[in-house]
Parts: C-alpha cells; structure tokens; sequence
C-alpha cells in the first residue's frame, strides 16, 4: 500500500540549493513519494533525484493555463507523473460564471493535450475559490461542473476551510472528481502564517482524510521555520496514511 507525499514547495529554499540532497532527506525521513513544482524548470533535478533516492512523483504542479503545454506534459511523462496540477488561477477570475467558465474550458483544453502524453490534468484551490459565491454555491464547485470528467482535484484542506467552507462536507460533494488532498494545518491565516502539523489546528484533519478515503494525502508547509523536523516527527510511518488513489489516475509511474 502507497504512503503520503509531501508537496516540494514545503522545503523550497533547500530544494533550489540542493535538490539532490533535498530528495535524499525526504526519502531517509520516509517518503516514497514527493510533489514536485516547476516540472519544466527542474526536470533534470527530478530526472536524477527521484531514481537516485527510490521516489515516485504521482501529482506535480505546474502552471498550465497559457502555457507551452507540450513542454510541460513531455516533462511529466518523462518523470512519471501521473497528474499535472494546475496551482493557482488568480482571485480576480473566480468573481463570475463567465470567467470561471473560461477557466474550466482552458483546463479541458489542456486534458486534451495531456492524453497524448497518458498524463491527466487537474486544479488545486486556495482560500478565494470557496469564499467567492456563485448562486449560493461555492466558485470552486461550479467550475467542477464545467470540468470534463477527465480533469480532476487537489482540494487543499486548509485553504477550503480558510474560505469559510466545510471542508468534509466540501469533499464529500465533490467526491470522485477529487483525486488528491493537501493536508495542511494551522492559524486559517490567509498569509500562511501559524501553520503546524496537521492535528495540531484548526482544519478538522481527521474528518477530512476520512472524507476521501481514496484521495493521495500530500503533506504541505507554506511556512514553517523547521519543516525537516516537523516532518521527521509526522513522518509516513508515524501517521499511518497508506493510499494508492485507486481509480484516480494518481499512482506514480502508472499513466490512466
């Protein structure tokens, strides 16, 4: 049975100094899997790394839309990823049906491109995708309805609870369209400050990872002073957090 990720970002300045050494510390604390960012930006970085230290990248971030899609795709294939996540479209295109109409059909667009190359496509949502309304209904889950069925979700716990929704419920509806979660603690502060371990704050963490039973767990830190150590004492033995994402497309090296 697979363990958790954790998403790069978590330790980026060590990644950007070291990447080698970066992947080497992760693997030694207990991750097989990691998440990386800037797949195109560090694919010769992750094409050593990850066979050097045993690791597997099921999800990768990676802008997308208006992007070189071939470039980023090609890079995903290479390194056996799974699902190209699409990170962050700006707050100041979730405010109506049309720009979020818009957004849905630029990712569709980029599954179609992705298929060529046996990679899916999916979104990760910060705090304004929730907060943002549509008829009464979170923005983020309109645009899921304007997904085809081929693109998938990230939900990031702690920014969905920050945006006022949820967050078990949020998965709940969603259902099989989510495909990964970030589990992600802390303050709800929407500057990143005050994140702690997961557990430890005020996302309901355990209704949430009960909520997607299927869902690959990443572990994340947008901020932390001392994520090494934070992650060696939540290390993938220690939280028992085994999945494989069956049916989601999300299994390192296996392209659905």
């Amino acid at each position: 049975m697979g363990g958790p990720s954790v998403q790069l970002y978590s330790v980026r300045d060590a990644f950007a100094a070291d990447p080698d050494e970066t992947l080497r510390r992760l693997a030694a604390i207990g991750f097989s899997r990691v998440e990386p960012y800037g797949v195109v930006e560090n694919v010769e970085a992750l094409r050593a790394g990850l066979a050097a230290h045993g690791l597997s990248a099921p999800t990768a971030h990676a802008a997308l839309v208006g992007k070189d899609l071939d470039s980023v795709f090609g890079a995903a294939r290479e390194l056996g990823i799974g699902v190209v996540i699409e990170p962050l479209v700006p707050a100041s295109q979730w405010g109506s049906s049309a720009d979020i109409a818009d957004t849905a059909s630029a990712l569709n667009a980029a599954a179609e491109v992705a298929a060529g190359y046996g990679v899916r496509v999916g979104y990760h949502n910060h705090w304004w995708e929730l907060e943002s309304r549509i008829d009464g209904r979170s923005a983020l889950e309109v645009f899921a309805d304007r997904l085809s069925p081929e693109v998938v979700l990230e939900v990031d716990a702690y920014w969905a609870t920050a945006g006022g929704e949820d967050a078990p419920a949020l998965l709940r509806r969603l259902g099989e369209r989510v495909c990964a979660i970030h589990v992600k603690d802390g303050s709800l502060a929407v500057d990143a400050s005050g994140q702690v371990p997961a557990g430890q704050g005020r996302v309901p963490i355990r209704s949430v990872l009960d909520a997607v039973p299927e869902a690959l767990r990443v572990v994340e830190f947008d901020q932390h002073e001392d994520v090494f150590g934070v992650l060696l004492r939540v290390s993938p033995i220690s939280l028992g957090w085994g999945r494989d994402c069956r049916g989601r497309g999300c299994r390192g090296g296996v392209h659905q």
